[in-house]
């Protein structure tokens, strides 16, 4: 299964990128709402998580984004 993991906050990303690496998930990740947006509308993801709080867009508009991209 692959994950969007998208949190700005670099300790927490690591250290959650390596509790679901070793849950056996492929993760790529995203430290902003910019690259988040990108990434969730050109790369097939199975889930994300997605903090709210980011930097340049935050994650509800992200969100927003992505289900008005279908």
């Amino acid at each position: 299964m692959r994950l969007l993991l998208v949190e700005d906050e670099p300790t927490l990303r690591a250290q959650l990128r390596k509790g679901l690496q070793e849950a056996g998930y492929a993760v790529d990740e995203a430290d902003n709402g910019r690259d988040a947006r990108y990434l969730g509308e050109t790369e097939p993801f199975d889930a994300v998580v997605l903090d709210l709080g980011l930097p340049q867009i935050d994650g509800l508009t992200v969100l927003k984004h992505w289900r008005a991209a279908g």
